[in-house]
This record gives C-alpha cells, structure tokens and sequence, in this order.
C-alpha cells in the first residue's frame, strides 16, 4: 500500500463528513434564512422613511420604531375589521341557516315531487356518521393548529426583530460590510445596495399607492350597491391585489363577490365586470404611469421571476421577486455595455424580400434537376 494512500482516504472521509455536517446544518436553519430574507427586504422598503426622517435630526431608532409601530397598528387594525366582517357574516349565516335549508327543500319537493321535512333533515344531518367523525377530528386538530399559530407568531417576532435592527443599524452593516472589501469592491458594494433600496421601497410605495387607489374604486363600487361591510371589502381587494402577484386580483375579488351574491346575485355579477374592467385599466393605463420610475421590468420577465420565486421559496418568493429582479436588472444595467441597433427592417419584424419570386426558384430547381439527370445519362 503506498504511503499517500491512507492520508487520502482519511482526507476524503473527513472531507464528506464536512460536506454531510453543512449539509444538514444548512436544512436546520433554511428557516431562519427565508426569516433573515424576508426581513432584509422589509428594512430595504422601509429604508428610504427612516432615512428621510433621521435627515431631519431624529435618532435612527427613533425614526424605525415610529415607521414600525404605524405599519403594525395599520396591520392590526386591518386584521380586526376583517375578522369582525368575517365573524358578523359567519354569524348572519348561521342565522339565516334556517331559511336557506327551507327554500331548498321546497324547491326539492316541488321539481321532485317528494315530500322532505326541515326537521328530519336536520336530524340526519346531526347523526350522520361523517358528521362525528369531522367533529372528532377537529378537536384532535386544535392542537396541531394552536401550535401553527404560535410557530406563525415566533416567526412574525423574529422577521421584525430582524428588519428592525437591519433598518436602525444601516449605516453601521453597510460600514461593516465595507471594511472587509478593497475600495473598488465598496463603491460596487455600496451601489448595489443604493439601488436595492430605490427598487424595493419604490415597489412598496407604489404598490401601496395603487392599492390605495384600488381599495376606493371598488369602495364606491360597493357603497352603491348597498354591500355589508364596503369598506373593509375595499381594503381587501386592494391590498391582496397588489401585493399578491399575478392573481392576486382575482383571489381579492372572490371575497367581495360572495358578500354581493347574499344581498343579490345580480351584484355578484357586477361585482366580478366591474374587477375584471378595473384589471385592464390598472395594467394598461395606470400601473405603466406608476411603476415607470420605480420597478420598470417587462410583464413577461416579472411573471416569470414570480413563478421561479414561487419554486424557489414558495409564498415568500412570490413577494420578494419581482423588486429582487428589478435590482439585479437595474445593476446590470450599468456594467453591460450596448450598441446602436443597426436599421435592419428585420429589426422591426419586417422579413427581407429577395427579387426572385417563388414560383421562380421551384422553376430554376426543376431545371437543374433536369440538367443532372440529363449529364447522368
């Protein structure tokens, strides 16, 4: 056995022991890496307010706390008028339960000539085996969702702890960051993030500002059909169309719908033209004039960077692509270098047109092949 040999072996097995040791170090903090991720891109978006502020003489984690504590009480006030909107309509169904199940069965009766009673239906409904078993298997899941909703709100507390120091001490990681990298790399460094803050706090706020304008348009929509609840339904609608790409609308719009359907199914239907019109005028004519300065990338490019955010980390990159995408184009930008497009008419989707029809070359082609076989010959 040679001397090198038993070196190597112990090499190669220290070597994937290390390789199996980060590997599973890495899949045990994935995590608190999307955490770390989602609150990195919130303190970019909150960025440019806190700046604005601490500009002004106010102490950075003042400015932060003040920034912060408005997006929270916003979120929860948001939260609650949702859930009393939610509570009252579950409560007004179950009252109204009743008189659903009578007009359905006398529509039974009536188209199938049978004769149904409320009251034994209902007793079948409650005895019914699927019923008990649903029951029992609620009251085993009510652990395994209070555990969720304490793992959801562990989660949110580490995402804003994070953010929170990531926007107070901005200054200071960006220093820190620098030091490590010769001049050269710090002004490229430092661009990066200049342009990480433009794009995703240009993305929020204009999103924002498109919500906002979406949640009094279908507000108005709404408050005229004499809708439970428009207002809170006019918040919905804005926020998770915007800040749910790609079908968020129609997700946002299906809430809505149902209320309308209670009061009249006819304002069902004017509910969902009155979204898809409002769609169309939000892509074609208001987002264009809003997002021009902010996050200008192709329809095509944002909906394909939100389906491979999708794969890549699911909910959270479907939020965080399209301002990581707009970044990376922005920074590219700068480094690749363009050429005047020559005037080409196949430039403008023109095809060159030769003088020779095609009748001509099938005439020139027969011939030639004339020609062959008479020399063959």
């Amino acid at each position: 056995m040679p001397r090198w040999l038993p070196r190597a072996m112990v090499l190669a097995l220290t070597l994937i022991a290390c390789f199996q040791l980060g590997s599973w170090a890495f899949h045990q903090v994935t995590g608190l890496l999307i955490n770390v991720l989602i609150a990195f891109f919130l303190a970019l978006a909150v960025e440019p307010a806190v700046s604005w502020m601490a500009g002004r003489g106010m102490r950075r984690g003042l400015a932060t706390g003040i920034v912060f504590l408005g997006v929270m009480i916003a979120g929860a006030g948001f939260i609650v008028l949702l859930g009393s909107m939610l509570a009252g309509q579950i409560v007004d169904m179950f009252e109204d339960f009743p008189k659903y199940l009578d007009q359905v069965i006398n529509w039974i009766n009536q188209t199938f000539h049978t004769d149904l009673n409320r009251v034994e239906v209902q007793d079948s409904l409650l005895h019914s085996d699927w019923l008990q078993k649903y029951v029992q298997n609620s009251a085993t899941g009510v652990l395994d969702v209070s555990t969720q909703v304490l793992g959801g709100l562990f989660q949110l507390l580490t995402i804003l702890l994070f953010s929170f120091y990531f926007a107070a001490d901005g200054p200071r990681l960006r220093r820190a960051l620098c030091s490590v990298l010769p001049p050269a790399k710090q002004a490229e460094v430092l661009r990066a993030w200049e342009i990480a803050v433009d794009k995703t706090g240009g993305y929020l706020y204009s999103r924002g500002l498109m919500a906002l304008i979406s949640g009094i348009a279908h507000y108005i929509l709404l408050a005229l059909l004499d809708v439970p609840y428009a207002p809170v339904l006019g918040m919905w609608v804005g926020l998770v169309s915007q800040f749910i790409p790609t079908i968020g609308t129609y997700l946002a719009g299906a809430l809505p719908m149902l209320i309308a359907f209670t009061v009249d199914p006819w304002y069902a239907l004017w509910v969902l033209g009155f979204v898809v019109v409002y769609q169309q005028f939000e892509n074609y004519v208001l987002q264009p004039k809003l997002t021009a300065k902010t996050v200008d990338i192709h329809p095509a490019v944002a909906f394909g960077s939100v389906i491979a955010g999708t794969a890549l980390l699911g909910a959270v990159g479907a939020l965080i692509a399209i301002p990581a995408v707009a970044t990376l184009q922005a920074f590219l930008g700068a480094y690749v270098k363009r050429y005047d497009v020559t005037d080409d008419p196949r430039v403008h989707g023109h095809r060159r047109r030769t003088g020779e029809s095609l009748a001509a070359r099938l005439r020139r082609a027969v011939q030639g092949r004339r020609q062959n076989q008479e020399q063959a010959d």
